[in-house]
């Protein structure tokens, strides 16, 4: 099997990962900053109940290929809080929701420097397919910037700016089309779960490889249990498994 000409990676525990507990409190802070200089006194701990209720919203909208982004989960907190907003203070708590991960660290995967490095040498064409969360697309470019990997990338697909979520194939075709590649088969997609990632490369004809460095993902795809042609726990191990360099 020839060498795939292009690349694509899931952001999170995949190439980024996060401190979950560390960008919690840094947005029920930021929430709690927001809303003092508002004159409400809202205790953190009312603040981050409302944010249980929030991730769960997002995690059936997610399930069902239904966008869920800053701009719901501020009307939603804002709802469960009983806290009267305008247009100014809606814009003004989605902000808070989109940059407020920005106070708390994201690190890049072990060796994923190294790797985005070789796979460009070698002339593949490097791009993301991204679910993306409560922080926007800008915040993620942000990350990869901070670490200087954002000039690894070619073309990106965040599922806020494509409209879909993964496995839907709008968002692998999006991506394929940016890349210029018009045979799936030429292109491979690295990450880590196998409902999204897995699944969705699969069925539209991508090569597809989990990696389980960072998360190893026991979650049964659509159809049931499903696998990766390749599974890695190292990104170094990458451009072997895929013939590239």
């Amino acid at each position: 099997m020839d060498a795939p000409r292009a690349v694509t990676f899931d952001f999170w525990n995949t190439l980024m990962v996060p401190d979950g507990r560390a960008t919690r409190a840094a947005r029920v802070a930021a929430l709690g900053e927001l809303f003092a200089a508002w004159g409400l006194d809202l205790p953190a701990q009312r603040i981050d109940v409302g944010l249980d209720a929030i991730v769960r919203a997002f995690d059936e909208a997610w399930a069902a290929n239904r966008q869920f982004t800053a701009v719901d989960a501020a009307r939603s907190l804002a709802d469960d809080l009983m806290v009267p907003v305008d247009t100014a203070r809606h814009e003004a708590l989605t902000e808070c929701f989109a940059s407020s991960g920005l106070r708390a660290p994201v690190d890049p995967a072990a060796n994923i420097a190294a790797t985005l490095a070789t796979l460009r040498d070698a002339g593949v064409r490097i791009g993301i397919i991204c679910d993306v969360g409560l922080s926007p697309s800008w915040v993620l470019r942000s990350y990869l910037e901070h670490h200087d990997l954002l000039r690894y990338f070619d073309h990106w697909s965040f599922s806020d700016e494509v409209g879909v979520y993964k496995p839907d194939g709008s968002i692998f075709a999006h991506a394929l089309a940016g890349l210029g590649i018009d045979d799936p088969a030429q292109a491979a997609h690295v990450g880590d779960l196998r409902r999204t990632d897995v699944a969705g490369a699969l069925a539209h004809g991508l090569i597809a490889v989990r990696y389980r460095g960072v998360n190893d993902d026991h979650e049964l795809g659509p159809e049931g249990e499903i696998e990766a042609d390749h599974v890695i726990d190292d990104h170094a191990e990458l451009p072997l498994v895929l013939g590239v360099g």
